[in-house]
This record gives C-alpha cells, structure tokens and sequence, in this order.
C-alpha cells in the first residue's frame, strides 16, 4: 500500500518532470523545501517509482507468445 508521503511525493516529482525539469538534484532540494521532508526520504521514494516504472516498461517490451 502507497503511503500518503510516498504519494505527495510521487505528485511533486510528476509535476517537476512535467513542467519540464531534469536535475534531479534540484528537483529533490524543491520537494524537500515544498513537503518539508528529508531528503533521503524523496531519494527513496523516487528510487521506488523508477524501479515500478521499469519493471512496466520491462513488461511491456516482451514479446507476447
């Protein structure tokens, strides 16, 4: 189960990707600022979302038998 802070998150970072954003330190320092959290924390969090989303990428990219 997703937690609150792992979806606020996964929100702030969609949205600093979204708007166009590719360092990813400065987008770590923002949501740390924005949500108030550690920075470990966001770290983890965006490891966790970039391993779900390859593990989908992966899946999709077989071939169908």
């Amino acid at each position: 189960m997703i937690s609150n802070l792992s979806k606020l998150v996964e929100i702030a970072l969609e949205k600093k990707l979204d708007f166009g954003m590719t360092d990813k330190q400065e987008i770590f320092t923002m949501i740390v600022e924005e949500l108030n959290v550690p920075k470990p924390t966001v770290r983890r969090i965006a490891r966790d979302l970039r391993n779900k989303y390859v593990n989908r990428i992966k899946i999709l990219q077989s071939e169908v038998r």
